[in-house]
């Protein structure tokens, strides 16, 4: 009655979080960047380039004795964590004019990129008073952490590039790559590509062509290196521990010498074009990208002692095509109208996976030969029994028998987590000064696992809030629906299943922009 939050809720009522309660960040952040260049010869010069960035973030929390699930008489949190890291590269450029439309440009260099973080953290409880919120009030200490971090790359590269009468392009580059994330017998990498171009519309027999203004094809290969999997995912790791007060080490994660990078082989053939003096222009790309020795966490048997570890397994292969086209509609006089559009369109299949091919299943996804990435394994939701309301399930996927039992029904590859298609359309439109844009995107083909269905769309297995289509529940027998009878502990059809795999297909307008540009 006098306004303040109820906190007899069956789920906690966040405003008694709002009122008593904080959480605090501050970021601060440094970065910059120095460079020096000397010309050797007319044709030869050296750089050195040095990037720097420094971030230190604080983070203060407190929670009040009023404060949802509160056991004790306050709560404070306070962390601190640096990041320093740095660029450095050193290269040398090569340029020659080999003619009046000729050139020639060849760059050779090192580079060195490194990266620290520290951070610690002291957490306490039991404040006299929620008006003493500092860590220094906590009548005890319950944790505290610190851990220092740091990761590096070592790269050697050189790159080529050829340009033959504005009509040729060839280009090439190497590199080595080494990084402390990988394990000691297999630190470095070593990634090639070549690519090529024909400018088409500076041929003679184009050179005039009043429909087509500029054509160019031009393709390419080349080898990428993912190194993404953590910073020590490579090594033997052990943390101190206490059992019974007494200090030790435990084991956290066995080490893999052998781990390197996952190395991509990726070909890819596009076409650029302009027609009508470039009033409409854009690209079209083929491409097809084979990765080997994906790196994942591999489960290990509970035996060893240890529940993953990081190895190079299996083989994926992504190929798809893209569109990019832009219009200039309208160019004449104060009105002008451009349009961009590009669609793309990506298939990946696993095509091999250790122990012979063997699934890796997750709680609702897999990866499996022959499927994406992550694939959504499912058993196959049935709807309601008309008889009598239960929730029914496919044995072995649509089509196959129901049943009631959702122990009896396998699971089956039901969905796609990545989409299919990818599109974007941009509207540009100005008059004397005024600019108005305007973008679509949409995603087509991909499928989502919705786990809050669960709790809000579960035939009112608890008293969550549920969502509308609940309504259309079974209620009389001989009733035809998809959502099973409303049974408070039933657990009908709340299983993970299909029930609760949604399409997630949209077309959704990203961003408008309208401005006006004063005359000066």
């Amino acid at each position: 009655e006098d306004g303040s939050p109820n906190g007899n809720t069956l789920y906690p009522n966040f405003l008694l979080e709002d009122l008593h309660a904080n959480y605090i960040t501050n970021l601060r952040r440094v970065t910059g960047k120095i460079f020096a260049e000397y010309k050797i010869l007319k044709s030869i010069k050296f750089n050195s380039d040095l990037g720097y960035d420094l971030s230190n973030q604080t983070e203060d929390q407190y929670r009040g004795s009023l404060t949802p699930l509160m056991s004790t008489n306050g709560f404070a949190f306070n962390s601190n964590a640096t990041s320093e890291s740095y660029i450095w590269s050193n290269y040398f450029t090569f340029i020659k004019d080999l003619g009046k439309s000729s050139s020639m440009n060849i760059v050779a260099g090192q580079e060195f990129n490194n990266s620290d973080r520290f951070f610690n953290s002291v957490t306490g409880i039991q404040f006299p008073s929620d008006d003493f919120q500092s860590i220094s009030s906590a009548a005890e200490i319950t944790a505290g952490k610190g851990e220092n971090v740091r990761y590096n790359f070592l790269s050697y590269f050189t790159r080529a590039s050829f340009n033959f009468n504005n009509k040729y392009v060839f280009k090439a580059s190497l590199r080595r790559d080494g990084s402390s994330r990988f394990g000691s017998n297999q630190r470095y990498g070593i990634f090639p590509s070549l690519s090529a171009a024909w400018i088409l519309s500076e041929e003679t027999f184009l050179k005039n062509n009043s429909a087509l203004s500029f054509l160019k094809v031009r393709g390419s290969f080349g080898q990428l290196g993912n190194s993404e999997i953590g910073n020590f995912a490579s090594r033997t790791l052990y943390n101190g521990s206490s059992y019974n007060k007494v200090a030790g080490i435990t084991l956290t994660q066995p080490g893999n010498n052998d781990l390197t990078w996952e190395k991509s082989n990726q070909l890819d053939i596009g076409v650029d074009f302009g027609l009508f003096k470039d009033r409409i222009f854009g690209e079209i790309d083929f491409y097809s990208k084979n990765t080997n020795g994906l790196l994942f966490s591999v489960p290990l048997p509970g035996s060893s002692g240890q529940s993953l570890i990081n190895k190079n397994i299996g083989s994926l292969n992504s190929k798809g095509v893209e569109l990019v086209l832009n219009t200039r509609n309208i160019t004449d006089g104060d009105l002008k109208w451009n349009t961009s559009f590009n669609l793309a369109k990506n298939d990946n299949k696993i095509t091999d996976l250790p122990n012979n091919n063997a699934d890796i299943i997750r709680p609702t996804n897999i990866d499996r030969v022959g499927f994406p990435v992550a694939s959504i394994f499912l058993v196959e939701f049935a709807g309601a029994d008309p008889n009598n309301g239960d929730a029914l399930f496919y044995t072995d996927g649509k089509g196959s028998v129901t049943t009631n039992d959702f122990s009896k029904a396998k699971r089956v590859v039901a969905g796609n987590p990545q989409p299919v298609w990818i599109g974007g359309l941009t509207n540009e439109f100005s008059y004397m000064g005024i600019s108005l844009s305007f973008t679509f995107v949409g995603e087509w083909g991909a499928s989502i696992f919705n786990g809050a269905g669960r709790f809000q769309s579960a035939s009112a297995d608890y008293f969550d809030n549920q969502t509308a289509d609940q309504l259309n529940r079974w209620q009389n027998k001989g009733d035809v629906t998809l959502v099973p009878q409303a049974r408070l502990y039933g657990a009908n059809g709340t299983q993970n299943s299909t029930r609760y795999l949604e399409r997630v297909d949209f077309i959704r307008l990203r961003n408008v922009m309208l401005s006006y540009d004063i005359p000066t």
